[in-house]
Parts: structure tokens; C-alpha cells; sequence
């Protein structure tokens, strides 16, 4: 197959997509019988899972192709796949050939964040429904781009906030709606993960360039991206810590608690004032993201706060730190008046305002019918079947690009002069527990000073920030593109 550049493949997929719109995935009519017919895009460890659940798990789905700028990871996934289910896979290493193939229904995307827009709206575009891993965009205006994509060719396209299928949240949520703690007075989100010394994520060399691994098509791997030399010892992964490729951990796990925070608000759109601060403490490499950030999300009546800490309980231990003392680290606590919900993947207790556990417990699944969801959404052609359509993701993962333009426009700050900032009791509660973990894990604030970012105004329907600082913070807000991997203004 011959290979496209950039315009011939637009041209191309235009037409095709318009042509497709109104049909089913690939125009085929689809019987009871038949199988969607998924291809995965980026099958390093994230993707080898999407290959599980579209080729294994899934009624109804078969696995028919792999595409991956790495040429050992889709030589390597098709020989187990074969090996393992006898069925002998398509691979590509150009994702726009892939998108040639009128064989292909639907694509399952888990590139790294800076290709998840481009590829979606080239998916939709060719007539291909989309699985999307969080977060969905790199940036804002990327993930409304891709909202227009879906909804011009008629595309049911999933985000990968699989917690969205969560049995045990969906029935909290309508629980506290009812009325059984009284109104929600704030909602914090949490993310509480390893990524300190000695786990994925960290260690990485500050030296370089590096050399590339071998059978890597870079020009391809970067897409979107700037083409920087490799600073790091690894490129996959670790490419979340760096802003060209990633979004720290608020967009790499915490986007589902983000997520989850934003729907227990009742799935508002961008909240109208943001504001992070925190800071790279402790560990010396050539990561760019923050490993402990506190980002404040201005809703009315109840805001919506954030915090990001990737150290551990305290200095040595290999443990977590947890909210309170309910065991939650990674998860969402819904304060309400008269009590709170602390949960994490398969959902939690009810404590009182004494931080004591009742005998209310509210649990169930975690999520693991998200994929099977987009299948069945997929055949119904039905966007409102979807348990987390394209929007939801948008919404939720613009909230966490917000906080990181308020920390990437911040300043460092001594702890008495930060403090003068914040005139929220809610978050000064996050600003001096936050203080506590970084003493305990022995950060020394004067010689690696907390970064303040501002408080930044924005335009929810704009999706613009005004104001105080917004000629600098809407540089944020949509990035440069190389050629030929742009990002269409008119999708």
C-alpha cells in the first residue's frame, strides 16, 4: 500500500467520511451476527490490553489489525496474538494506511497524549468509530476539535474514563442526589500514585541525547509533537512527565478521578476560575510535570479540588500517603453537609463529619464493562448509549490542562508569601496538608521552593481564558503543530 502525506490522506478521508456518515462502521450494514472489527493504535503496555479486551473479551468484537510507530512492539503483540488465538493479524507502523482499510470498523486508540486528537478526527473522518484513551486531548481546544469530528460524521466515539461504567458510582452519585447527606459542600479528587524513586515513571537520566530504540519511526512517534532529541534513558512511558508529549499525572491517572469529581458535580462544563500550585520535589531528572500539585477548580456552590502526590507516606516508605483514614488514595470524597463519600475503584463508606465510618457501604463494579459499552454503542449507533462519550472526556480533560496552565504560568514562592495567595479555607486545607507530606518525605522548601500559579479566569463557552493573565495562559490553550501532522482547524 502506497503511503499518503498529509493532504492526500485528508482529501481522501473527507470524502470517505462523508460518505459514511450516515451508515454504519465501514458502511456495512450490520446484522445481529456480525462482528465490529477493531484495529488498535500504540500496543505498548496500555495497548496490549486493548488488544485483550477488543480481541478477547469483548461480545461481539473481533480484532483485525495493530498499528504502532514501534516496529518491535507490533511484531512482537501480532506473534503472541497469533500464538495465543490463532488468528493472524494486519500491521502497520503509519496509522494513515491503517485508516486506508475499509476492513476496519472501529479504532482503539492508547498512543501517547500528544496523538490522541489528530488521530481520533483522521479515524472519524475515515468513517471509523473511536475508542480514545484519556486523556482524550493534549490540550483544550484539541478535545473540542474532536467533539466537531465525532458529531460532523456521525461517530460514536468513547473516552477511556472507564470508572464512567462504574456500578458503585453511578449508584452513589444518584444516592447523594437524592438528598442523604445534604447538599455537597466541595468534592476532592485524589491521586495519590508511586512515581517517586524506584518506580515506573522517575528515574530517567538528564543527560543526551539519547540514543532511540531500534526499529522506532521518530518522525512518526512524534506526530503533532515537536521532534526533540531523546533526553531521557527511556522513551516509552516516561514521555508523561515531559510537556511536549504529556500531562503529568493529572492527565495520566488523575484525569479519571478528575472525572469523577466533575460527575458528582452533575457534569458541568469548564469551571470558571482555576488555580495550581506544587512543584517537581525530590527527585533530580528531566521530567517537566509536577509529582505534587494541588489544583483548585473555582465551581459554584461546591468547588471541585485536586491533588496529585507521587511521593510516598513519608521519606523511605515504600507505602502511600491516604485520605484521612479511609484508605483512599486514588479516588474521589464527596464532602456533603452532613457526612462524606470517600471511594476508590470499587466504590466506599459513608463517614460523618468525625471522620467516623457508618455502616452505609456503596459499591459495586469498577468499570470493567466500558469497552463492551462502545461495542454495543458502536451497533446501536447511538451516542446517548455511550456511558462516556467524547464530550464528557473533553469537559474533564480540559479541567486538567486548566490546572497545569495555572502551575505553568507560576511562580516559586516562599511558604509565608504563598500562603498571602490563597483566601479559600477549603484549599488552605490542601496547601497545609500538602506542606505536612513534603516535610515528612524531607523537601527542603528553601532550596526547592513551591511554584504558585496564578488564579486564571475562564470563558466556559469560549473555552478561552479572559482577563488577568489570559493573553499568556490561552498560549497554552492550543499548541503549534509540525507538518505534517496538524491538527485541523476545520475538522
Amino acid at each position: 500500500m502506497s503511503k499518503l502525506n498529509r493532504r492526500d490522506f485528508m482529501k481522501s478521508s473527507v470524502a470517505v467520511g462523508a460518505g459514511l456518515a450516515l451508515a454504519g462502521p465501514a458502511s456495512r450494514v450490520l446484522g445481529a451476527n456480525d462482528d465490529i472489527r477493531v484495529a488498535v493504535v500504540g500496543v505498548g503496555s496500555q495497548g496490549s490490553n486493548h488488544m485483550k479486551y477488543f480481541g478477547e473479551n469483548c461480545k461481539g468484537s473481533r480484532l483485525v489489525a495493530i498499528c504502532d510507530a514501534d516496529r518491535s512492539h507490533v511484531e512482537n503483540r501480532a506473534a503472541d496474538f497469533e500464538k495465543k488465538n490463532g488468528v493472524k493479524l494486519k500491521t502497520y507502523t503509519d496509522v494513515r494506511e491503517m485508516l486506508e482499510d475499509k476492513d476496519i470498523d472501529a479504532i482503539s486508540s492508547a498512543t501517547p497524549n500528544h496523538w490522541h486528537s489528530l488521530v481520533t478526527i483522521w479515524a472519524c473522518q475515515a468513517g471509523k468509530d473511536v475508542y480514545i484513551e484519556k486523556p482524550v486531548s493534549h490540550n483544550v481546544w484539541e478535545g473540542r476539535q474532536m467533539v466537531k469530528a465525532a458529531r460532523k460524521y456521525n461517530r460514536i466515539v468513547q473516552t477511556g474514563t472507564q470508572k464512567r461504567s462504574s456500578e458503585a458510582h453511578t449508584a452513589a452519585y444518584k444516592w447523594i442526589g437524592d438528598g442523604n447527606l445534604g447538599k455537597i459542600k466541595w468534592i476532592r479528587s485524589l491521586c495519590y500514585k508511586k512515581r517517586y524513586e524506584g518506580t515506573n515513571g522517575i528515574v530517567y537520566g538528564t543527560n543526551g541525547p539519547n540514543p532511540l530504540p531500534e526499529g522506532i519511526d521518530y518522525n512518526m512517534w512524534c506526530g503533532p509533537a515537536d521532534m526533540e532529541p531523546l533526553r531521557r534513558q527511556s522513551l516509552h512511558y516516561k514521555w508523561h512527565w515531559v510537556w511536549n508529549t504529556g500531562c503529568g499525572d493529572l492527565g495520566n491517572q488523575g484525569i479519571h478521578e478528575m472525572d469523577l469529581g466533575r460527575w458528582a458535580l452533575g457534569d458541568p462544563k469548564l469551571a470558571p476560575r482555576v488555580m495550581s500550585f506544587g512543584g517537581r520535589f525530590r527527585v533530580n531528572d528531566a521530567g517537566e510535570t509536577a509529582n505534587t500539585q494541588i489544583v483548585f477548580l473555582d465551581y459554584k456552590p461546591a468547588p471541585l479540588i485536586f491533588e496529585v502526590r507521587g511521593l510516598p507516606r513519608k521519606k523511605g516508605e515504600k507505602s502511600m500517603d491516604i485520605w484521612r483514614r479511609t484508605g483512599t488514595n486514588i479516588g474521589v470524597v464527596v464532602q456533603c453537609e452532613n457526612g462524606y463519600w470517600a471511594a476508590g475503584d470499587g466504590g466506599g463508606w459513608v463517614w460523618d463529619n468525625d471522620n467516623k465510618r457508618t455502616d452505609k457501604q456503596i459499591g459495586g463494579g469498577g468499570g470493567g464493562s466500558h469497552h463492551q459499552n462502545f461495542i454495543d454503542a458502536v451497533r446501536s449507533r447511538k451516542v446517548s448509549d455511550l456511558n462516556a462519550d467524547i464530550e464528557k472526556g473533553h469537559y474533564s480533560s480540559a479541567l486538567c490542562h486548566m490546572g497545569n496552565i495555572s502551575y505553568r504560568l507560576g511562580k516559586t514562592m516562599s511558604v509565608e508569601d504563598a500562603r498571602k495567595t490563597i483566601d479559600n479555607e477549603y484549599l488552605m486545607d490542601s496547601f497545609e496538608r500538602m506542606l505536612e507530606h513534603l516535610k515528612v518525605n524531607e523537601v527542603d522548601l528553601e532550596k526547592e521552593p513551591i511554584t504558585m500559579g496564578p488564579m486564571l479566569t475562564m470563558d466556559p463557552q469560549a473555552e478561552r481564558f479572559v482577563g488577568e493573565y489570559s493573553e499568556w495562559a490561552n498560549m497554552y490553550v492550543k499548541r503549534n503543530y509540525r507538518e505534517p501532522f496538524v491538527v485541523p482547524d476545520n475538522v
